[in-house]
């Protein structure tokens, strides 16, 4: 287990921010030692909420080209089919996935190939479970083609608390299965089109995690 690299920054800021904290109630209040430990208890709680938010676990990659990964850490939301308006132009089989704030964020790439389509949206910031948030959210919109030229779409959706989306991939750039393409703050959504023929391996509701689960099987 390591700690992303998009938090780092972040908690090292906080850490010194939380010590300052601690110190002055200490030293403004040398005798409310109740009041000092209330403080010291909170700052270690947040801390920790922080910290895990930024956890990157480290594990073993299973690829398989028939086989479509879970992108992201979370909860099934939606398995629907559905139009595909923006680049692909034709029915597709849609599985979205919800990470909330206490997920790994952490986004993978479902299947391993070229990247033949990039583009960032700026939006909204509706709750990630909304029906609209797929099309009026900031999010990112990536195709992947694999060897045999078939192409899977996925995007990267803030939510409501999510105000930052990382990725770390252009067009022609080429990533394996399960490699990680980007990052997601504070709860947010992903959703992967697939072609109508995939067999969907998982069900709403069930939970998911990032680079490991098979949430399809292409034929």
């Amino acid at each position: 287990m390591t700690i992303h690299k998009e938090g780092r920054r972040l908690l090292l800021i906080l850490l010194l921010v939380l010590v300052v904290a601690n110190v002055a109630v200490m030293r403004l209040w040398p005798e409310a030692v109740a009041l000092q430990t209330i403080t010291l208890v909170l700052s270690a709680v947040i801390y920790l909420l922080i910290l895990q938010f930024f956890r990157n676990p480290m594990f073993a990659i299973a690829r398989n080209e028939k086989h479509v990964l879970a992108p992201a850490d979370g909860k099934v939301v939606v398995i629907e089919e559905t139009e595909e308006a923006e680049y692909l132009k034709s029915r597709r089989r849609q599985i979205s996935i919800f990470m909330s704030p206490v997920n790994v964020h952490v986004n993978r790439m479902p299947v391993g190939g070229s990247i033949s389509y990039f583009k960032y949206h700026p939006g909204k910031y509706l709750v990630a479970w909304h029906p609209k948030s797929s099309s009026e959210n900031e999010r990112t919109t990536v195709v992947a083609r694999m060897q045999n030229g078939t192409e899977v779409l996925f995007r990267q959706i803030a939510g409501a608390l999510a105000r930052r989306i990382c990725w770390y991939i252009k067009e022609g750039s080429t990533l394996d299965q399960g490699a990680e393409f980007g990052f997601i703050k504070f709860g947010s959504r992903v959703d992967v089109f697939l072609p109508l023929d995939a067999v969907v391996k998982v069900s709403v509701g069930d939970t998911t995690k990032g680079g490991r689960t098979v949430i399809a099987e292409l034929r």
